[in-house]
């Protein structure tokens, strides 16, 4: 017989609903924490018991329910959040369904209890998986909101099965709290498991009180090694810390991205993060970072999945290019002593100390002596090394760098021996510094090839016997409108089918490679990032084995006037603080940290 179709009662349809938000006890956490950010709270309690199976109280001093709304918010589809079709294409709250506390409700036995800054007391509503439902009664809350769940998924055995251990489960619930005292450092937050309180973080809306607070979440090893960021433009904003590629992590548990306040894992994301640290970082590493994106929320769409977990950017190509260049402004600028408004191009600010004027200097600026002893005289690109790209002549003053404006001197002070023909020690203001001699010409030198490609462009190879690649439809298109960034990067492509395409000119640099594979990855990487990246990471692994070869080796005895010549050539290089693979260029050991080799002052 054929079943017939039937309304679900209103319970079955809860139950239903909070199998997509409620995962386990950390996503009720997530909800009830979402809502009281809402609410404008700045002080929430969290009261946790049995790794919240057995209870999962949170009270906010946030704006509360009025009383004639105090059921109507266990009722499905019910929010204060949108009124119209219109308002789901700028949702500015983080909780906006209307579908979260009905189906937490459901699944257990619920108490809200709210005072609203408009009624003279509080009133509290209970519900027991979601029946029989009491009018409010009154109770002495203070203002704000209470939610309380007990006895998570009492009546749907099949769920409360695959709930994990108490620990395991504590564990996650710990994480959402993470992730929210981390947006949100004006919130006070106590958390308490079984009785015991186990984290508290007190607000604070500055600089510092924030950098406490993620200190005390990420730990110092973060904090310690991590650089500020923050940039704007066309109606993106964003702000946070990327951590230094010596502090890279075996595991991406250390990744945080926040859109709107909201945070969320989104590929576009990952994948502009990830190519901004591509060339500083280890195989297998990965980067840590924590992030904030300001966009007009009409912008994104946060509405496309039930845990909010995930957005869909309307522009994801500019959001792309955006993250990309602001993380890897930030990188490149990661050299001793060089202000933070260096940008991408190679060129930073520096204040002239007798002038107070902005001047510009080139990262590829080093002195004749140095490139003269170091540099190799040539190299497959055709290139001759010396100072700034033109040939050796002979020796002369090397140029006037800026110094340190806080102790007058050069960040890397100057040198005073080199040990084991692979270290050159240094003295500063600070103490002793210890440079990674082939390291620190490593990246010097694998800087400037970059520079001179981007200078004199790509040169390319015409190849004998076209390639003939199979495409995908979706590909046809990008081959017909991507023809001038095919072009630029050194590539001439045509079709020369419905769905295939010929490659007849490729990178000289590249000219060894598998070319049908070259060109099915490109594509593979257009039609999924809408980024043209991979080209350029294919020719700067060549150009990373050029500047390792090219670069002095170990061994190589150099005197004190070139030690010093690479020092300045340092504080001068993007990137400079760490080699091609990701390894840090130089340490230092302050004169406290020498005092204590030596229990001096003791």
């Amino acid at each position: 017989m054929t079943a017939r179709i039937k309304k679900l009662s209103t319970q079955l349809s809860n139950q239903i609903a909070a199998g997509e938000v409620v995962e386990r006890p950390a996503s009720v956490l997530k909800e009830l924490l979402e809502n009281s950010i809402d609410a404008e709270a700045t002080r929430i309690w969290i009261d946790v018991e049995e790794g919240g199976q057995r209870l999962i109280r949170v009270r906010d001093n946030g704006r509360g329910i009025v009383q004639e709304d105090l059921a109507l918010a266990l009722d499905r589809h019910a929010t204060s959040k949108i009124g119209s079709v219109d308002d789901l294409g700028r949702i500015t709250t983080l909780g906006f369904r209307g579908e979260a506390l009905p189906s937490i409700a459901s699944v257990s036995r619920l108490q809200l209890i709210s005072h609203s800054v408009e009624d003279s007391q509080g009133w509290r509503v209970s519900s027991d998986g979601g029946l029989e439902l009491q009018s409010p009664q009154p109770d002495p809350h203070p203002e704000g909101t209470t939610v309380e769940v007990r006895d998570l998924f009492f009546n749907t055995p099949a769920r409360r099965k695959f709930m994990r251990t108490e620990k395991t489960e504590f564990r996650h619930m710990e994480d959402v709290v993470r992730r929210m005292v981390l947006a949100h450092p004006e919130i006070m937050l106590v958390l308490k498991h079984n009785g015991r309180v186990v984290r508290e973080y007190p607000s604070g809306g500055g600089q510092d009180e924030w950098e406490r607070r993620i200190q005390a979440v990420l730990g110092g090893d973060f904090v310690n090694h991590a650089l500020y960021l923050e940039s704007e433009v066309s109606g993106m904003a964003i702000k946070g810390w990327v951590a230094q590629p010596a502090a890279s992590r075996s595991q991406p548990d250390q990744q945080f991205f926040f859109v709107n306040g909201r945070m969320i894992k989104d590929r576009v994301v990952v994948h502009a993060v990830r190519q901004a640290y591509q060339d500083v970082l280890f195989h297998g590493r990965h980067p840590a970072y924590l992030l904030f994106l300001e966009m007009d929320p009409e912008m994104v769409d946060v509405n496309v999945h039930p845990t909010k977990h995930e957005v869909r950017f309307r522009e994801s190509r500019q959001v792309h290019g955006f993250l990309f260049k602001s993380v890897r402004d930030a990188l490149a600028a990661d050299r001793p002593g060089h202000p933070a408004s260096a940008g991408a191009n190679g060129v930073g600010e520096v204040v002239d100390r007798e002038t107070g004027e902005l001047q510009q200097r080139s990262a590829v600026e080093q002195s004749d002596r140095w490139a003269e002893i170091a540099q190799p005289k040539s190299s497959s690109l055709g290139l001759q090394f010396g100072a700034a790209g033109s040939s050796v002549v002979g020796e002369r003053q090397a140029p006037d760098y800026p110094v340190d404006e806080r102790s007058g001197e050069y960040p890397l002070g100057h040198a005073v021996a080199q040990i084991h023909g692979i270290y050159i020690l240094a003295e500063n203001s600070d103490g002793l510094i210890i440079v990674d001699m082939h390291a620190a010409h490593e990246r010097i030198t694998y800087e400037r090839l970059k520079q001179a490609i981007a200078d004199a462009g790509i040169r390319t190879q015409r190849l004998l016997v076209p390639v003939t690649v199979s495409i995908s439809e979706r590909e046809v298109e990008i081959v017909e409108r991507q023809q001038p960034l095919f072009r630029k990067l050194g590539l001439e492509v045509e079709l020369s089918g419905p769905l295939s395409m010929a490659v007849r000119e490729v990178p000289l640099l590249l000219a060894d490679v598998d070319v049908k594979q070259l060109a099915r990855d490109l594509l593979a990487d257009m039609v999924e990032h809408e980024s043209s990246a991979m080209v350029e990471e294919r020719i700067n692994e060549v150009l990373a084995t050029i500047a390792c070869h090219g670069s002095v080796r170990a061994g190589r005895q150099l005197t004190i006037p070139e030690m010093d010549a690479l020092l300045r050539d340092m504080e001068q290089t993007e990137r400079g603080g760490q080699c091609n693979h990701g390894r840090p260029t130089w340490g230092q050991l302050t004169l406290d940290e020498l005092d204590g080799l030596f229990l001096r002052g003791q």
